[in-house]
């Protein structure tokens, strides 16, 4: 089985003639953000990006610690208003933690089973959550 594919290995720009390619050679490392994260440019369409471009954690001023710990503590049956308390982070940033993660469900499984050891049937715990959540906001 092949290794994943990661943030700078290939352009995450759609309209760019190489976008996706990992055998294209068209990335480059562009110095770090503010906050000390690679930052990538793409030689062939220009775009630049940063290690986070794509993942759970992309835009987020939260730490990726924080995040995932919150995630695990949902998962563990935690209330969102619990956590929001403990952690000094606010309900809808919680939220949209697990919406989020929702979206990159394999990735977010594998590091609570590796390093929260959190059981499967939490983590399908979580993703019936995330369902209730959703149909009550609507989608």
């Amino acid at each position: 089985m092949e290794p994943l594919a990661s943030v700078g290995d290939f352009c995450p720009n759609s309209n760019c003639e190489v976008y996706g390619d990992t055998e294209a050679n068209g990335i480059i490392k562009n110095g770090k953000t503010r906050q000390g994260r690679q930052r990538f440019l793409c030689k062939v369409c220009g775009k630049s990006f940063n290690e986070r471009y794509g993942t759970l954690f992309y835009n987020r001023k939260t730490d990726e610690k924080d995040i995932l710990e919150c995630l695990a503590l949902l998962a563990e049956g935690v209330r969102i208003s619990s956590i929001s308390r403990s952690k000094g982070i606010k309900e809808d940033a919680i939220l949209s933690f697990l919406r989020e993660a929702a979206q990159h469900a394999k990735q977010v499984e594998a590091i609570l089973l590796n390093d929260y050891r959190i059981s499967q049937a939490q983590i399908d715990g979580l993703w019936t959550y995330v369902g209730r959540k959703d149909a009550k906001k609507g989608g």
